[in-house]
């Protein structure tokens, strides 16, 4: 698994540098991109770095935009969930229901790592895995959000619910005004996939629908969107339990 760019390197090698394998840079990258503090960050933790040609560095980069700068890194590693249900400072679950789109799941890691007290809960069939593609999308938001893979996501949902959480669903009509409502803790937030919404074998699993208060055009957000906007409702929430 590689990482591409100074952004995305620079906060693995913050929060998890063991992860890194070795660092590739493009000659000339250094003067060009100013990497002086980045080098430094780099040798101080006694990484591998190869320098390498641009024709060399063009074939490893496929023509992905990297800035100058690759990295190889471990592959993604999964949480298990009961450890999350059995720890205290029980965090915000986002159950993500059939998302196949990398950017979502990319984006949805990077919000929830903005707002902080988040878990992502992925099924392991029919939905996107942590990809390189995702984690250009997170831009290092993967090192702050831990992400679980169930193989059944009902039975997931239902564990959640017997260690204490309440389930609420974002539907995209009829469910109550997510800005009015008052969320209750521990929560468990379904976000649907990209064009289907939350299959209905999890809805009978909702304590709540909410959905988000629509006075424009007769769309809907997508799933990244939708996750941004109750993330922000929970943590705005939490704050003022």
């Amino acid at each position: 698994m590689r990482l591409y760019g100074k952004n995305c390197i620079t906060e693995r090698i913050r929060v998890n540098p063991k992860t890194i394998k070795r660092i590739f840079i493009e000659i000339g990258a250094v003067e060009t991109q100013n990497f002086a503090s980045l080098q430094n960050t780099i040798k101080s933790n006694e990484i591998l770095v190869e320098r390498i040609s641009k024709s060399e560095f063009q074939k490893k980069s496929a023509g992905i935009p990297s800035q100058g700068i690759i990295a190889e890194v471990d592959e993604f590693k999964y949480i298990y969930i009961e450890d999350v249900l059995h720890g205290t400072n029980l965090p915000v679950l986002l159950f993500l229901d059939s998302l196949n789109d990398p950017q979502n799941l990319g984006s949805i890691l990077r919000t929830a790592a903005c707002f902080g007290g988040f878990v992502v809960v992925l099924p392991k069939h029919d939905s996107v895995d942590v990809t390189e593609a995702v984690l250009r999308v997170a831009q290092g938001g993967e090192n702050y959000i831990p992400v679980a893979k169930v193989t059944n996501l009902a039975i997931a949902i239902e564990k959640a619910k017997k260690a204490g959480y309440w389930i609420a669903g974002a539907i995209t009509k009829d469910g109550d005004d997510i800005t009015k409502a008052v969320l209750n803790f521990p929560l468990g937030i379904i976000i649907g996939s990209e064009g289907k919404g939350i299959r209905p074998g999890l809805v009978s699993h909702l304590d709540f629908k909410f959905s988000l208060p629509m006075a424009g055009a007769d769309l809907s957000f997508n799933a990244a969107v939708a996750a941004a906007l109750f993330c922000y409702e929970a943590v705005r929430q939490r704050k003022n339990d």
